[in-house]
């Protein structure tokens, strides 16, 4: 069974992610673990842990995982720009760079589970409104909790509470359509399942 190491900034890039692997688990018939080892702290703490773990391998401290997936938000620096300064942290340890995956919403995590009103609308009953792409600190925080609310639901974690809910009901196809963040990470995932199905990866 493959395994498969988590880091994130915090609880909802835990919360998006986890769901989606265990949806493409079951997509790709693909018995997958997931460990989570560090989603909390922030995108200082994911490098720091991440750079930390990496080292930890290179000295046989830890097993090698089947992969590494890396979650942080892109923030107002796009997609690029962050996957290019979690990559300088895999620089120093080339043998494990292919091991590695990115998750990186751009800009924040909330827009993915805001991207399809349909399976929104799925879960909480009620579709949701997904403005431009902005670049406003907690904006897509604010807005899932206030779209959840809007529905008739209390948001108790800011909606992300039902983050494994909408991710199951999503239409993948459509969300890598619209959000091209999404859609990278997606590329990534598809190919490590398929290697894994195939029993070459």
């Amino acid at each position: 069974m493959p395994e498969v190491s988590l880091f994130g900034e915090d609880a909802g890039h835990e919360a998006v992610v986890k769901a989606l692997l265990a949806r493409m688990s079951r997509d790709h018939d693909v018995q997958l673990k997931v460990r989570a080892l560090s989603v909390r702290g922030g995108l200082t703490r994911v490098h720091h842990e991440f750079g930390v773990y990496l080292n930890d391998i290179e000295k046989g401290r830890v097993a090698t995982p089947d992969l590494i997936v890396v979650a942080t938000d892109g923030n107002c620096k796009g997609y690029t720009e962050r996957r290019q300064e979690i990559e300088k942290v895999a620089e120093t340890h080339p043998t494990l760079s292919g091991s590695v995956a990115y998750a990186i919403p751009d800009p924040h995590i909330e827009r993915w589970l805001l991207a399809d009103g349909s399976a929104f609308k799925m879960v909480l009953g009620r579709g949701c409104n997904l403005p431009q792409h902005k670049c406003q600190k907690d904006f897509y925080k604010q807005l899932l909790a206030r779209e959840v609310q809007e529905a008739g639901v209390k948001p108790i974690f800011g909606g992300l509470e039902y983050a494994e809910d909408i991710v199951n009901a999503m239409n993948l196809v459509y969300v890598e359509k619209q959000e091209p963040s999404f859609e990278k990470m997606m590329r990534e995932l598809k190919a490590r399942f398929n290697r894994w199905r195939q029993g070459t990866g």
